[in-house]
């Protein structure tokens, strides 16, 4: 029997998304999809490369009957959802793709979104969505709080070493490229082909990017005392993907066989042969991540290298691998997707 879908937010990149990877999952039915900017609208007409799917009409938030929903995707702007989610169902399974449940500390929230939670509550009942490593915490959960595309990215490089205290947690470098698909779909001059085009640039630097939040959150607790990372992003004239290149101390030989022995039995991770480096191009359009180590010239230090699309395995792929352990499914059911190339 398939798990009735509603996804709210669906006019966006990762609600098109959404809708992408469930239109062949073998135990999902999309049942209601919002866009209250676009409500009345088709998928069709919104999106036409999804035209050959059979989709509920967009609809406004309050006129979807919730009594005939099994699990909601919210695919909301950062700062609306908590509102939203709050006026739910309370037996209502929820995935949450926005940054409004990531940080467990509400306090941390309003220090890196500028303003207070509007639902303390729900902030301490949700759990982390990164699927690896909370596996046992999504399965039972009712609001799962997706991890930005960009955290996610670092902490597969890192996680493992920083557990495994084979790098020194001191002298930690993240420098990250992602595509611009990553800044949502709503209009911005700076994102105009013509501006974007032809060149790239840095954004949110100097430990400004509200994605340090997750890092400082999560690499703490991996390592039971603080942790603070270097961690700059640029912006390429690329729709999808991101590249996070990761500096650290350590030997690089044991580095790569620390991710290897981690990731052994990590269906969507996989880790490459020593001194083999991962591109972007390899996991368009898949839920998969791709992680590679080399040695610096300099003794004592490597270089982690992952990837992963953006859309896919860093928000609406990771989504739906949370949603499917939250239903009794196998993780991996309707994400074996390969990749797109070229």
């Amino acid at each position: 029997m398939s798990q009735k879908i509603a996804i709210l937010g669906a006019s966006g990149y990762t609600g098109a998304e959404l809708v992408r990877l469930i239109a062949t999952h073998p135990a999902m039915e999309i049942v209601a999809l919002s866009a209250d900017r676009k409500a009345g609208m088709t998928m069709a007409e919104v999106f036409p490369f999804l035209r050959h799917l059979d989709l509920p009409r967009l609809c406004r938030i309050d006129e979807i009957d919730f009594s005939n929903v099994d699990l909601c995707f919210c695919a909301l702007p950062h700062a609306t959802t908590q509102e939203v989610i709050a006026k739910l169902p309370q037996d209502l399974k929820i995935v949450d793709l926005s940054a409004d449940f990531r940080l467990q500390d509400v306090a941390e929230y309003e220090k890196w979104y500028g303003q207070p939670h509007a639902a303390p509550d729900l902030q301490t009942e949700a759990v982390y969505g990164l699927t690896e490593f909370y596996r046992a915490e999504i399965a039972p959960a009712r609001l799962v709080a997706g991890t930005g595309c960009n955290a996610a990215t670092g902490q597969f490089a890192l996680r493992p070493l920083i557990a495994a205290k084979v790098i020194d947690l001191d002298d930690i470098v993240i420098d990250l490229k992602a595509g611009v698909s990553g800044a949502g779909r709503s209009l911005k001059e700076n994102l105009l082909h013509a501006e974007l085009s032809g060149g790239t640039h840095t954004y949110s630097a100097g430990g400004r990017h509200r994605h340090l939040g997750e890092f400082d959150q999560e690499f703490s607790k991996v390592a039971g005392r603080p942790v603070q990372v270097q961690f700059t992003p640029h912006l390429l004239p690329m729709n999808r993907g991101i590249l996070a290149t990761v500096y650290v101390r350590g030997d690089a030989k044991v580095v790569h066989e620390t991710l290897a022995s981690a990731y052994a039995d990590e269906p969507f991770l996989n880790v490459l042969p020593f001194g083999t480096l991962p591109s972007t191009r390899d996991i368009a359009g898949s839920n998969f991540c791709h992680l590679g180590v080399i040695g610096d010239r300099k003794p004592g230090l490597a270089v982690v290298v992952a990837v992963l699309d953006n859309l896919t395995k860093g928000s609406s792929g990771q989504a739906i691998q949370n949603a499917n352990l939250m239903l009794g499914l196998d993780e991996t059911t309707g994400l074996m997707l390969a990749p797109i190339f070229p």
